[in-house]
């Protein structure tokens, strides 16, 4: 999020100079003189973009109307139909719920509202969790404090002020955040005409703005996050500057509800998580495990020929590892407590990374023998807290398709080129085209040296620039051991998933006192680079699932085809069709049962089977077989030889996406 100017105070009682005025450049790049504490929303009415504005840039930092500009400054209207306006909207909206909340529930305590992606929260301390019936009534209150266009004013007050107002109303945990805010950090109050929330701003000038909204869902969340804390009720809505905007956002809700992984994963019978094994323990079923042998065949493939060599490692590791990985000191709250055998104590691993670094410590090491391409899907074992798993996408044992690049440092851009060459193609092979990327650069504190440092990130700058990928610089979001590619690929509803990271490391070949010998006989410190392509296979089968809603594509479908017959007497012909089929290695099912045709259609249907292949009197007389593909499409009968040759690309992982 964009810093707010709002969160500096909206009256300076000291001024730094004593010009009277103050030049404002507007957006036509027209200076113009204003008194000193001139507010935004005076500025923006004086331009009259008063009805399409919903607040500013003030020299690019975010301020609301009610922001005092005491400087030259450069000003620039946000407009209600922008992204950056639905911030407004969205924070405005989330204060105009709890309003209503408390005005139904007088009893409810407000905590915090903040805006997030795609909408906002609100959570209460409330006896009981809301009801979608309470919803409903909120968002009926919600309609009358909009229509009533209440203007929003903001005061700055005294912490001890602050502290007054709102332990009168009882609002502790509004007292709380006060009393835990820096000695020097100002302290806003916005008033809703009557109703007043302790907040840094921005908001809309009034509640009017809030044009279209919907309350969605209510969850237990713990306060601060913290599950050794109370239990509060939260609350999630969405808002959009009009009603169509919303529309569309809540028919991308229904259709993600209905390719929601968990749910299509059960009725294809892909995967379970149960509470006898454990949360956030996946069992793949033998259908899921069929499409992972498919992706792991191709991954190990695609991997030879990209000059990778494939290992195996343990599971567990001696403590010390793990020490000197500094693991147990920096990542222990996500590691598993250790285990005891033979009077030494044990760690199963959360990542693969050291075991990958002992192989290479096996041996000494020559500039001649590098860059060493390592790969492995190893399953690693990490701790989360129950709150925060979910399906697939979040759980405590997965397995990375993890690999490890040990090279020189002139080799960084070259390895860094080939790992995005091989990213684009297994994401373009899966179906993704449309991704964020973003290279992340050194942080205040890191390890190794700037010239390093700087010599990596221009590595990986310049092997993105040369694939003619765009991207964002994150400066200083570097993790403190080195620069980082981070790719977040985009599925058909248009959400972003995090993926793909390549990600340069200076600290553990230091830790691990790791080198080769350069060609002066001196010894080197090798580079490091991380990469993950799916991140786990656990959740990129889970967007596949929702990519997909479970109709996968034929080469990668769990049952590619099945075979329907009409009536009894066309089974012994089926059995043939089936073994020749099981011959061509296809992943084929049968359906001889005594029920009507359309029964099984529809079954093969909702399973998402590419192709049934129908069997009657015909096709056992001629020797074919009636293919109809899944949409309902009914394609002409022909021999199997012919349906094979016809689905060929499609079977093909490189071509399929040609097949119209």
């Amino acid at each position: 999020m964009q810093e707010v100017a709002g969160s500096n105070p909206a009256v300076l009682t000291t001024r730094l100079n004593n010009m009277a005025e103050i030049n404002i450049q507007l957006p036509d790049g027209v200076n113009k003189s204003f008194p000193i504490g001139t507010t935004v929303g005076e500025v923006i009415e004086s331009i009259g973009a008063q009805n399409s504005a919903v607040g500013a840039k003030v020299n690019g930092n975010l301020a609301d109307f009610f922001f005092e500009i005491d400087c030259d400054s450069e000003i620039e209207p946000i407009k209600i139909n922008s992204e950056e306006g639905l911030y407004f909207i969205r924070h405005t909206a989330a204060h105009i719920m709890a309003e209503a909340v408390q005005s139904l529930y007088p009893e409810a305590k407000v905590t915090i509202g903040p805006v997030i992606d795609n909408g906002f929260y609100y959570d209460f301390e409330y006896s009981r969790g809301f009801t979608p019936e309470d919803l409903e009534k909120i968002e009926n209150k919600m309609k009358e404090i909009v229509n009533q266009k209440k203007p929003l004013t903001r005061k700055t007050v005294s912490r001890d002020d602050a502290i007054g107002i709102f332990d009168k109303d009882g609002e502790t945990y509004k007292v709380e955040i006060v009393n835990d805010l820096p000695s020097d950090e100002p302290i806003t109050i916005y008033d809703q005409n009557g109703w007043y929330d302790l907040c840094r701003g921005p908001h809309a000038p009034s509640t009017g703005f809030v044009k279209a909204f919907k309350l969605l869902s209510s969850a237990g969340a713990y306060w601060r996050g913290d599950e050794k804390n109370a239990m509060l009720q939260r609350i999630y809505g969405t808002a959009f500057w009009d009603r169509k905007e919303l529309k569309s956002y809540l028919n991308r809700l229904e259709e993600a509800k209905k390719r929601d992984h968990r749910k299509v994963g059960k009725e294809l019978d892909l995967f379970s998580i149960q509470e006898d094994i454990g949360p956030g323990l996946v069992l793949w079923h033998p259908k899921g495990s069929r499409i992972r042998r498919v992706i792991e065949d191709f991954w190990r493939e695609q991997h030879d020929r990209y000059g990778y060599e494939l290992l195996y490692t343990p599971h567990i590791a001696n403590i010390d590892l793990w020490k000197t990985s500094g693991h147990l000191e920096f990542y222990s709250e996500n590691m598993y407590p250790r285990m005891e055998v033979d009077n030494t104590e044990y760690q199963i691993k959360p990542m693969n990374c050291p075991f990958h670094i002992m192989i290479y410590k096996t041996d000494i090491r020559s500039y001649r023998d590098l860059p060493l391409r390592w790969a492995e899907i190893g399953t690693v074992y990490r701790y989360e807290r129950s709150g925060v798993l979910h399906g697939l996408l979040r759980v405590r044992g997965f397995s990375q398709d993890d690999a490890h690049i040990f090279c020189r440092p002139d080799q960084i851009e070259e390895e860094v080129l080939g790992v995005l060459n091989l990213t684009i193609l297994f994401l373009k092979t899966f179906g993704f085209d449309d991704y964020e990327i973003y290279l992340s650069t050194r942080p205040e504190k890191f390890v190794g040296n700037v010239e390093v440092w700087d010599r990596a990130t221009d590595a990986l700058r310049n092997a993105l620039d040369s694939k003619g990928l765009e991207y964002e610089v994150d400066e200083g979001g570097g993790a403190f051991y080195g620069p980082k590619i981070d790719l977040k690929i985009k599925d058909v509803l248009g959400r972003a998933w995090q993926c793909s990271t390549v990600q340069v490391d200076f600290n553990l070949p230091e830790r691990f006192d790791m080198s080769f010998i350069g060609d002066d006989n001196a010894r080197h410190q090798p580079i490091m680079i991380h990469r993950a392509i799916f991140g786990s296979m656990e959740r990129f089968f889970g967007v596949l699932i929702e990519h997909y809603g479970g109709a996968f594509p034929l080469w990668l479908s769990p049952v590619q085809m099945r075979i329907a017959t009409i009536a009894d007497e066309h089974v012994e012909y089926g059995e043939k069709v089936y073994q020749v089929l099981k011959e061509k290695n296809m992943r084929v099912e049968t359906d001889f049962r005594n029920e009507k045709l359309g029964f099984k259609v529809r079954e093969a249907q909702l399973e998402k089977i590419p192709y049934l292949l129908v069997i009657g009197n015909n096709e056992m007389e001629s020797g074919t077989v009636a293919p109809r593909k899944l949409g309902g499409k009914n394609l002409s009968s022909m021999t199997i030889e012919d349906f094979l040759n016809s689905i060929e690309s499609e079977l093909d992982p490189q071509t399929w996406r040609e097949v119209d």
